[in-house]
This record gives C-alpha cells, structure tokens and sequence, in this order.
C-alpha cells in the first residue's frame, strides 16, 4: 500500500507499491499522448524550432482544453494569438514533467529532489485535471460524490473506477504538497 510522501532529512520520500507504480505510469502515458503536437507535413522549421505553431487551435477534447485553457475568457481572437505563441512550450514543459515523473517510478522508494518534486507536482496536477474532467467534476459538490468512493472492491463500472483513481491521485498530491511545504519551512 502507497505510503504518503514526508519530508525528512534526505528529501522528499514516498513509497508505493508495484502496481500503484504501473497505475501512474499508465496514467502519465495516457496524458503524454493527449499533450503530443499533431506532427504537421508543411511545418516551418525555424517556427517549430523557436516554439511557433501557426496552426494551434483551441482543442476539442474538454480535458485537453482544461490543461491548455485559453488564457482570455471574452476574446477568443487574443487567446488564439497567445496560443499560437505559447501552447507549444506549455505542451513540452507539461510533457517533460510528465516524463519525469514516470521515470522516478522505476524506483523501488521514492526519493525526490526540489525538482523531482516539482515534476511529480504538475504530473499528479495534469493527470487530476483530466480525472476530473472525465468525471465530469464541476463544483464541490460533485468532488463531494466522487470523494464518497473509496472502496476498490465496490467499483463496478468505468466511473467509480476512475473515481478512486482520482481520489487515489489527490490524496498523493496532497501528500506531496505538504512534504514540499515542510521542506520549505526548514530552509528558514
């Protein structure tokens, strides 16, 4: 069984058993591959080199939208200029956090760095955001259902599953956002 993540004088450490381990990388993968830029045939290199893509478009998925949400909510026209600017390092830098992540898991013990940590922190962020969106999360009252399963031998169908997977990966990020606090606290 997963152990909560503390901070102590090596680091931040956790535990978390092989199939917990096999869960988030499947998890991390699954938000890698909604993240990858379409491959384009006519792309500029010298656009795609510097972080350009002229033909970003506000995504159709409503999980995909959530983790690259456009930044202006009343001018669609300056959210897709921003987008067009942004949206490629925003994918490389949540895909990068995502790989990260994963590649700690081949660790029996999870031993993380300030920026080991910052990696799990965003990885364990984007793959909630997506949960959350499946589960069709809008206000605390839906998280309140949701939260309400926590028995794995009572998941019957897509949604409770996915709801204690969600439960399972907030309770870890909440576990790593307090070990990140603590070990801020002891630096002053």
């Amino acid at each position: 069984m997963a152990k909560a993540f503390k901070y102590g004088h090596k680091g931040i450490r956790g535990h978390l058993e092989p199939a917990e381990r096999e869960l988030l990388r499947s998890l991390f993968d699954d938000v890698i591959s909604m993240l990858e830029p379409e491959e384009r045939a006519n792309e500029d290199p010298l656009a795609a080199m510097v972080g350009l893509d002229t033909e970003a478009r506000e995504p159709s998925d409503r999980a995909l939208r959530r983790l690259l949400p456009n930044v202006m909510k009343n001018d669609d026209d300056a959210s897709l200029e921003f987008r067009r600017y942004t949206e490629r390092s925003l994918r490389e830098g949540k895909i990068g956090a995502l790989k990260a992540a994963a590649l700690s898991l081949d660790r029996d013990d999870l031993v993380l760095t300030a920026a080991d940590a910052r990696h799990w922190a965003t990885a364990l962020n984007d793959v909630r955001l997506v949960l959350a969106e499946r589960l069709d999360i809008r206000d605390d009252a839906d998280a309140d259902n949701v939260h309400l399963m926590q028995d794995w031998s009572q998941a019957e169908d897509v949604e409770s599953y996915l709801a204690l997977v969600y439960n399972f990966t907030t309770w870890l990020q909440e576990s790593l956002v307090q070990a990140m606090a603590h070990s801020l606290d002891a630096r002053h």
